[in-house]
């Protein structure tokens, strides 16, 4: 038994309400269940209770034993001195408020029909990577489209607060702040450590002064990112002699990282961390102002052409400083701008739109990313399978969203889907 259980059998009254009476024997009927508090405090608020005779307004607490009231410490905490009713599982002793008089308590355990339990044991306890795997098909596609649009939008908040992060780690400069998002999804999950301690510590402002000419751009980020310590080639070592003047202009050296620090191992040569300063390097140069650029974006072909753009001459030939390639070696590819739309450009787009209180930037960033090809990994395989197939990145981002923390978390009870299940009484 789990308390998300007794939550749900209240919310949804899913119990026997004849004769209803307390542990004492005094009659209830109950007007309004109240609204579910997701913060600190009882579990629901502004329900109404007639007990005996006299008509309660207030708070409703729930746990599986009452003697879960001190185990919590609700006896001394007086912001449950307006709980009206104490709904339990069990009854096992009587709780009071801090004044010391009783609540009055419902015990729920005889009245609950064991059908309903055993499926949520089920769904609960079951081993499948996705609870409801058996029963998802027969689930109403209202209801699956309704919560992918819940935890999509619930992804884009917590998204769009780790951005709103960034931005106060930066001062509040949203130009720089971009740059730190960028930069991170430059060195995917690899490499995104290296990348954004390199953003951090080369500001945009210092590389902006150099916009117009790329080999400078390339001598910052290369050198920064400790590329240059070693030379091996004539190229390396323009970029070397260029780095030193401006690494003492700008007092760079301090903060320089390592070559150590950056992860080749297991990577395809496109993905080696030199090939995606070269790319972050033409990015950079085209956009003189990237925040702007970024936030401007209204589909997938705009940002294509944005990031699409052909690398310095030595960088089409070389995967490493030293290490010619034996083809010619391409500039960002589609599923790079993919991945960079869903996880720098959407989540800006949205806080920046919160900040400035301006919807019709999260609604560009929903269009954008139904603009963009799902993606495809494990995760989104698994609904391929159950026969939800995502059409685009809002879909596979919404999958990915109710995967992680809803069906890998057991979070049945609070998914539209599970409780679907669960007022269907569905045999599992």
């Amino acid at each position: 038994m789990q308390e998300t259980f007794l939550h749900f059998i209240w919310q949804y009254q899913y119990f026997d309400k004849h004769n209803l009476t307390t542990t004492s024997g005094v009659s209830v009927n109950i007007v309004s269940s109240g609204h579910s508090n997701h913060d600190a405090g009882p579990d629901f608020g502004n329900s109404k209770i007639v007990i005996g005779r006299i008509k309660w307004a207030g708070n409703v607490e729930i746990h599986i034993k009452s003697s879960d009231w001190y185990a919590h410490h609700h006896e001394i905490d007086k912001g449950y001195d307006n709980v009206v009713l104490h709904v339990v599982w069990e009854f096992d002793k009587p709780v009071y408020r801090t004044d010391g008089s009783e609540i009055p308590t419902l015990e729920l355990k005889s009245r609950i029909d064991p059908l309903l339990i055993n499926n949520s044991d089920r769904l609960v306890n079951s081993t499948k990577s996705i609870p409801c795997s058996n029963q998802f098909p027969a689930i109403k596609n209202l209801s699956k489209q309704s919560m992918m649009d819940r935890v999509l939008a619930e992804r884009l908040q917590r998204k769009a607060k780790e951005v709103m992060e960034v931005h106060e780690r930066t001062n509040g400069n949203w130009e720089e702040c971009a740059y730190v998002l960028l930069c991170k999804n430059f060195g995917f999950k690899t490499n995104a450590q290296p990348f954004e301690q390199l953003a951090r510590a080369l500001p945009i402002k210092v590389l902006r002064k150099h916009s117009n000419t790329l080999l400078q751009i390339e001598a910052l980020l290369f050198g920064q990112a400790g590329f240059l310590d070693k030379i091996s080639n004539d190229y390396q070592q323009e970029l070397e002699y260029e780095y030193r003047f401006l690494a003492h202009k700008y007092k760079l050296e301090e903060n320089k990282l390592n070559k150590e620090q950056w992860k080749f191992a297991r990577l395809r040569p496109a993905n080696f961390p030199t090939i995606r300063l070269a790319q972050l390097s033409v990015i950079l140069k085209n956009s003189t102002n990237l925040f702007a650029s970024l936030i401007a974006l209204r589909n997938f072909k705009e940002v294509e052409k944005l990031f699409k753009e052909d690398l310095s001459s030595y960088w089409t030939s070389h995967y490493q400083f030293g290490e010619e390639s034996v083809k010619k070696i391409a500039s960002i590819g589609k599923s790079s701008i993919e991945n960079i739309i869903v996880n720098t450009i959407v989540p800006l787009l949205v806080a920046y739109g919160k900040s400035i209180d301006d919807q019709s930037l999260v609604d560009k960033a929903v269009l954008l990313l139904e603009s963009t090809a799902p993606e495809k990994n494990k995760i989104t395989r698994n609904w391929d399978v159950l026969g939800e197939k995502a059409m685009s990145a809002y879909s596979s981002q919404a999958q990915i969203e109710l995967f992680n923390n809803y069906c890998l978390q057991k979070k049945c009870l609070k998914c539209v889907i599970g409780l679907q299940i669960l007022k269907k009484k569905a045999i599992m």
